[in-house]
């Protein structure tokens, strides 16, 4: 892959039509630059590894620091290992690994087969759930339906609230 690969999927849950936008770089070097203005506007990110590759594995931590350096605080993230349906033999990173990792972050962790579909659709409802969970979370907390005024010194006094340009 030699670009940013974009797509548009759209699933139903809980009776919603969510729409979801994958930005993909293929984790590539050259990207690591622009997507941190992606990481500004995304609500959940999806990191995933090669299980044939240990590099790509090794790899999780340094985007996770990127993505602690330019995402906001509470953007829900996954671990995935791809290429699950590969032979136990070509396998470097173990599920133990993977899940071992995802811990450490507090965050889920799946085993993926791009090639066999294996919970390809799982990831995307899992992040599509989480999001939605955060976003109704977030939406019913008191303190955020809450217009706070701040008082200014005269503001008791409805004359002193008028401006300069209207007279008083």
């Amino acid at each position: 892959m030699c670009s940013i690969d974009f797509k548009i999927r759209t699933i139903e849950l809980d009776g919603k039509r969510i729409k979801l936008q994958i930005w993909d770089t293929a984790g590539q070097e050259r990207f690591r630059t622009i997507t941190t203005a992606y990481y500004r506007g995304a609500m959940g990110i999806l990191l995933v590894y090669d299980v044939t590759d240990e590099s790509s594995f090794n790899n999780i931590r340094n985007w996770i620091r990127n993505i602690e350096q330019h995402a906001s605080d509470n953007v829900n993230k996954i671990l995935i290992g791809n290429k699950a349906d590969m032979d136990e033999s070509k396998r470097a990173v173990s599920t133990a690994k993977g899940q071992a990792l995802a811990d450490e972050y507090g965050i889920q962790f799946f085993e993926t087969s791009a090639k066999t579909n294996l919970n390809v659709e799982q990831v995307f409802f899992s992040i599509a759930r989480d999001i939605k969970q955060r976003l109704a979370e977030t939406d019913s907390k008191p303190e955020d339906q809450t217009i706070k005024i701040n008082k200014t010194e005269g503001s008791e006094n409805p004359e002193s609230q008028k401006s300069a340009c209207c007279g008083s």
